[in-house]
């Protein structure tokens, strides 16, 4: 009987249509339709992805052999599994072009191919042209931003180590290129053949070889992974098939799409201010009936469900209209966003997405609708000839309480479940939970702090009754503080976490980095290349060490990937060196280093803060296979490594008799002035065209590109929470325009100029705009800080050009607001609006 009453009741309010509530559907619809735009566009790249798995991987399937071939045993169990296979091999060189005395050189990433490929897909060339065309008698072809760099078109002739080609077409697009990883330089295509005498693929040099293999229709994918890891788990073969054809690109797209999810949750709950001050500002304006509803017998049950009820129809309008946004945007805007995107997308309606940002936003529409509507139990039929709404006791009931405490730990739970990441997730609901806290607060110190300043305002008219406002208790104050401080919050923290990592990565490494990082230099060339570099005053410093690459494959006796629960070191190959003497600068933690012209058992000195993760003790046992070859070493001591300088740092080194025997080349870091590098790079290159030369700047350049792109998107998604957060300031400031025509009469009557009350409103503003912007700015300061101390293990600098920005941006965003709500209390009539408040 209650629930039908209470029905009735509410559908009869409802008749009077949205007024009020066009802020509390605004700011639910833009939080839900950003979370779910942004599901929608990780739904379509993962569904793109999955359609165009084997384009991407270039075959059903891809076996990887790092720094060599496939053996017999191993290309018999391919052959016999596979209708057919083509063989790839993937290493950076230099791309060396002699015009006119002089020589030009560019860093490439080189795809050496066989007749097969490509499998899958097809390669695109400008001018258009087969593949095999265009490599046929040392023919090449490679990507247009390299040709332009060095100057090249089609015809000119390019140097790969000690091989001569001609460049054939500019490569546009090749079908494999998602499973490539991250290339320090754009590619080139040859046949591999045509390498044979280059010096660039022999043993001991840095390269990886591909199969990918044309399996028969209907192939069990996952029996056939199982297989080939059952025979040569331990040979250091690594499987991939077209289930998971993008590598590792579909996964960081998971991770920034769940990122950026999280980043929408944070504008969910400044729109959750505006949903709250809109639900609180509704009822008040219904205090009167909901006293004549309880002087007419009516329970608190069924007050409470009335307006529950038109609640929840108001949330589920503006769930709903979010859910059209933020599924129609990406399907109407597709053609823009796949041109940008670098791998496939399909954008259609995901209901996954959808379900997702659904989810989210009821619950946050019933977090911050359940206080206020908890309220109405305070009202009672006295009111009716006084006014008690505002004299009810700060907190709902105990009951209420628990079930927002329920819900909050449900919204948290499902962010986990739908992101995967709780880590992050936590520390987002942390955040965002300590800054409401914060800003809570600071509303109540700002009001205590203009209320204490209003005496010595004495005699600046306008700056007193700006500071009466704020103080006043139930005024828009907290509403302002809270929307606009923490959209301004996640966009100061934002700010603050990117310039720290730009900094990082542009001011302070290169001060300790090296210039040039060499690769691939043969055991019988490491001699005359430190003579070079001793001749060279310019030269500071320079260090070398013996460079093999090894898996990880055992830690006493069981898997290593068991033993240390995935940790980085034991996915994939890593670095691994030899020494006989302990190096100099190498700080030992514990244990201690062989002795000089020890060639007994193979001894290991590890990585100390890795070996801490994973908890390797001294005395344990760990297998590592390089080249295929299983060697098993008894840890025998830990030492500091840095990864910070961009130097040479291996998480793993050997005894020189336990590695020496086996093919291996060496690597270099080359310290030296700016104006000496050319030269050093000339020389060494001419005297050793093998090598390959990574100059230390460039990497970092397309690092802090990558750096620039996340960035950008989460500003982007900073930028929806402060969208919202302004929103709610429109809805605060027009909810306070009653307020204002009111004290604007009052005023005139008294005879204030419309210039002084004007003032008086401004200041308001500017001041409440200062006081958000400068708490938001300390917020996001503390919270930028935790992001770079606790998650990403960086210095942390305050960046006050950003700072300035968000300040700035406070005051302009609450004037806009409340100079935009003041023209009409400006020009009311103060006998026409006294005359209706009597």
């Amino acid at each position: 009987m209650t629930l039908r009453i209470a029905s009735r009741f509410a559908l009869r309010e409802l008749r009077g249509g949205l007024r009020g509530f066009r802020v509390f559907l605004a700011c639910l619809a833009l939080g839900v339709a950003a979370i779910a735009a942004v599901g929608t566009v990780r739904a379509g790249i993962e569904a793109g992805l999955t359609r165009d798995g084997a384009a991407l991987l270039g075959g059903d399937a891809e076996v990887e052999f790092t720094y060599r071939f496939a053996r017999a045993e191993e290309l018999a169990f391919l052959n016999s599994i596979a209708d057919r296979i083509s063989e790839t091999v993937d290493f950076r060189s230099m791309a060396v072009v002699d015009r006119d005395g002089t020589t030009e050189r560019g860093l490439t990433q080189i795809r050496a191919v066989d007749d097969p490929y490509p499998l899958v897909g097809a390669v695109q060339l400008d001018p258009a042209m087969p593949l095999a065309d265009a490599l046929a008698d040392q023919g090449g072809v490679m990507e247009r931003v390299l040709a332009d760099r060095l100057g090249l078109v089609a015809g000119d002739t390019f140097r790969l180590g000690e091989a001569t080609f001609t460049l054939r077409a500019i490569l546009e697009r090749y079908p494999d290129n998602a499973s490539a990883g991250f290339g320090l330089g754009p590619r080139t295509i040859v046949l591999t053949d045509a390498l044979a005498g280059s010096g660039l693929i022999v043993e001991g040099t840095l390269f990886s070889t591909q199969y990918r293999l044309d399996l028969p229709a209907g192939a069990d994918l996952a029996a056939l992974e199982q297989q080939a890891e059952d025979q040569f788990r331990d040979a250091g073969l690594r499987w991939r098939d077209s289930r998971r054809g993008a590598g590792g690109a579909a996964q960081f797209v998971d991770r920034i799409g769940a990122f950026l999810i999280l980043v929408g949750l944070s504008g969910l709950a400044v729109g959750g201010v505006g949903v709250s001050a809109a639900v609180r500002a509704y009822l008040a304006g219904k205090t009167s009936v909901i006293a004549t509803l309880k002087t007419l017998g009516a329970t608190r049950s069924t007050i409470f469900l009335t307006y529950f009820i038109q609640i929840g129809v108001l949330t589920l309008a503006g769930v709903t209209l979010g859910l059209i946004l933020g599924a129609g945007l990406p399907v109407v805007l597709a053609p823009f966003i796949e041109a940008r995107l670098p791998v496939p997308a399909v954008f259609t309606i995901y209901a996954a997405p959808l379900v997702e940002a659904a989810v989210y936003g009821i619950l946050a529409a019933l977090i911050f609708t359940l206080w206020p509507l908890a309220k109405t139990e305070d009202i009672r039929a006295a009111t009716l000839f006084r006014d008690a709404f505002s004299a009810s006791r700060a907190l709902p009931r105990k009951t209420y309480l628990a079930v927002i405490a329920g819900l909050l730990t449900l919204l948290v739970g499902a962010a986990i479940w739908f992101s995967g990441t709780v880590f992050l997730t936590l520390w987002t609901a942390g955040g965002i939970t300590g800054s409401l806290l914060i800003l809570t607060l600071a509303a109540a110190l700002i009001r205590w702090i203009a209320r204490k300043s209003r005496l010595a305002a004495r005699g600046n008219t306008s700056l007193r009754m700006a500071l009466g406002s704020i103080g006043a208790r139930g005024g828009e104050s907290t509403s302002v503080v809270l929307s606009l401080g923490l959209g301004l919050t996640v966009l100061a923290a934002v700010g603050q976490i990117d310039g720290n990592l730009r900094s990082a990565f542009a001011d302070d490494l290169p001060a300790v980095a090296p210039s040039y990082f060499f690769v691939d230099i043969q055991p019988d060339q490491i001699g005359g290349f430190r003579e070079r570099l001793d001749q060279d005053e310019a030269v500071s410093r320079y260090d070398t060490a013996p460079m093999l690459r090894g898996i990880i494959t055992q830690i006493n006796g069981r898997p290593a990937t068991e033993v240390a629960a995935g940790h980085w070191v034991v996915r994939g190959d890593r670095g691994v060196t030899y020494a006989d003497a302990q190096p100099a600068g190498t700080e030992i933690t514990a244990g201690a280093w062989w002795p000089a012209g020890y060639d007994g058992p193979p001894q290991i000195s590890f990585a100390a803060e890795e070996a801490a993760e994973i908890g390797l003790q001294l005395g344990d046992t760990m297998t590592v296979n390089i080249l295929g070859r299983d060697i098993t070493g008894e840890v025998t001591s830990f030492r500091n490594v840095s990864w910070e300088d961009a130097g040479i740092g291996f998480v793993l080194a050997m005894n020189q008799s336990a590695l020496q025997g086996a093919p291996h080349s060496w690597i270099s870091t080359v310290y030296a002035t700016p104006e000496s590098e050319a030269a050093i790079l000339r020389d060494l290159a001419t005297a050793y065209p093998n090598i390959t030369a990574i100059r230390v700047r460039d990497a970092i350049d397309q690092v802090i590109a990558l750096v620039g792109g996340l960035s950008a998107a989460t500003r982007y998604g900073a930028l929806i929470t402060l969208v919202t957060g302004f929103l709610v300031l429109i809805g605060a400031a027009a909810a306070g325009e009653r307020t204002r025509t009111y004290e604007a009469a009052v005023l005139k009557t008294l005879g204030a100029s419309r210039r002084s009350i004007l003032a008086s409103f401004a200041l308001r503003s500017a001041l409440l705009g200062l006081a958000a912007g400068v708490v938001a700015l300390g917020a996001g300061i503390l919270g930028g800080w935790a992001v770079a101390t606790f998650v990403m293990d960086t210095g942390y600098t305050v960046i006050w050009g950003n700072a300035l920005l968000i300040i700035g941006g406070g005051i302009m965003a609450s004037l806009l607001a409340g100079l935009g709500f003041a023209l009409r209390p400006l020009a009311a009539k103060p006998a026409r609006v006294l005359r209706a408040r009597e």
